[in-house]
């Protein structure tokens, strides 16, 4: 059997050449500073305060280049350390961080279960990685220690119905391909995989793609010799069980049972995102946010008027104009296409954002009194947050 270690030391996942780092920035969930604002911190932090920051099972760096990068930018202090067990990832994390000038990085070779030894971190990354663990559990609980007082923690773990095809064909080869090196196994898969019949769960699936993308996706995603998925309900178990509480997913829309069919007023929220899983069929992971049991934070929201909107991947204006002409606004997650439907009078309020403009600031622009900018701006929140396009931050990159 290949170990997890041997496995990255061969192909570093994601693949990524230092060098892209002069042209582009990657950036998603979980993990971007303002994502992190809005879910951990009521869209209100500080940021001229320091942060301590845990990137745990760091890999070849997009969320440590993400995170560094737009804090550095911000002008805001941090402090981060990363964990990885390859050096071969760990490698190519610190040749992005050097092209692109990022200090405040401590970089460590090591397992995330030794995670408390290093501190308490007021924010803690572990992005496609405690699902590789011989116990996962042991790697929640191990983070959980390492939580400072008020922090939170950024997590992206497998979801099973996405990724449908994928455990038959990572058993088979695991079967198969005792003894082979890392090298001879990629070669023998793909020839098999490029073989499969039409009706293959997998070769039938199209919500799964890292295996067209690069070798280092192709065995990550098929040959990998320790790999689980978590159902809602599994992951929501395996959270309280380590002292977590789920503060929200990132795309709480894909979650939403509504979305689907009318749900019964007897339904927890839990039974109810279980519900919309096992209905969508489509997610592949989950990405989201906890934080400790028993504490009762809230997620920003427009309640609070003077927390500052920012839209992600998408241009105000031209969003605006969208909506002012009353189209619908296409939308994806994870396999499931929607459309967006906003008031028109939402196109003025849209248009204002800029990134700097309080929630306040741009209802007094848009004159308009207080409870008709609550109910419009409260579709816009529902609508944008609901999908990842918006999110409340009073950091302000320069």
């Amino acid at each position: 059997m290949v170990t997890v270690q041997e496995h990255y030391e061969a192909y570093p996942y994601p693949e990524r050449d230092p060098k892209d780092e002069r042209k582009r920035l990657i950036t998603g969930s979980p993990s971007n500073p303002m994502e992190v604002d809005h879910f951990l911190f009521g869209g209100a932090r500080d940021w001229s305060k320091p942060i301590r920051i845990l990137v745990a099972g760091g890999g070849t760096g997009d969320g440590l280049i993400q995170m560094a990068q737009i804090l550095s930018t911000a002008g805001t202090p941090y402090e981060i350390t990363y964990i990885d067990l390859s050096t071969a990832s760990r490698a190519i994390a610190e040749e992005r961080a050097k092209i692109r000038g990022l200090g405040n990085i401590t970089f460590i070779t090591g397992s995330l279960l030794d995670a408390p030894d290093y501190g308490e971190f007021d924010y803690i990354d572990s992005c496609g990685v405690l699902h590789h663990l011989p116990d996962p559990s042991a790697g929640f609980r191990a983070l959980r220690a390492a939580l400072a007082p008020g922090g939170g923690f950024g997590f992206m773990v497998y979801a099973p119905y996405g990724r449908s095809g994928v455990y038959p064909l990572q058993e088979a080869f695991g079967a198969l391909f005792e003894g082979l090196t890392p090298e001879q196994r990629l070669a023998e898969a793909k020839r098999i995989v490029a073989n499969l019949p039409a009706g293959h769960p997998f070769a039938s699936n199209p919500n799964l793609n890292d295996h067209n993308v690069s070798d280092a996706g192709f065995y990550d995603l098929l040959l990998h010799g320790q790999d689980r998925s978590y159902s809602v309900s599994e992951l929501l178990e395996e959270l309280d069980a380590a002292d977590w509480r789920l503060q929200g997913f990132c795309t709480p829309a894909l979650y939403d049972l509504a979305r689907i069919t009318k749900p019964s007023s007897d339904l927890t929220e839990a039974q109810s995102m279980a519900l919309a899983e096992k209905l969508t069929g489509t997610i592949r992971l989950h990405k989201g946010y906890a934080v400790a049991k028993g504490d009762t934070r809230k997620i920003a929201s427009c309640a609070n008027r003077q927390l500052v909107p920012h839209l992600l991947g998408v241009q105000p204006s031209a969003l605006a104009r969208v909506v002012s002409q009353g189209k619908p606004i296409p939308a994806e997650l994870d396999g499931v296409k929607t459309s967006l439907t906003l008031p028109k009078e939402a196109a003025s309020l849209i248009a204002g954002v800029n990134g700097k403009r309080s929630l306040q600031v741009i209802a007094n622009a848009a004159v308009m009194d207080a409870l008709k900018f609550g109910m419009v701006w409260s579709a816009v929140e529902r609508a944008l947050c609901g999908h990842g396009l918006m999110r409340y931050s009073g950091l302000q990159p320069k």
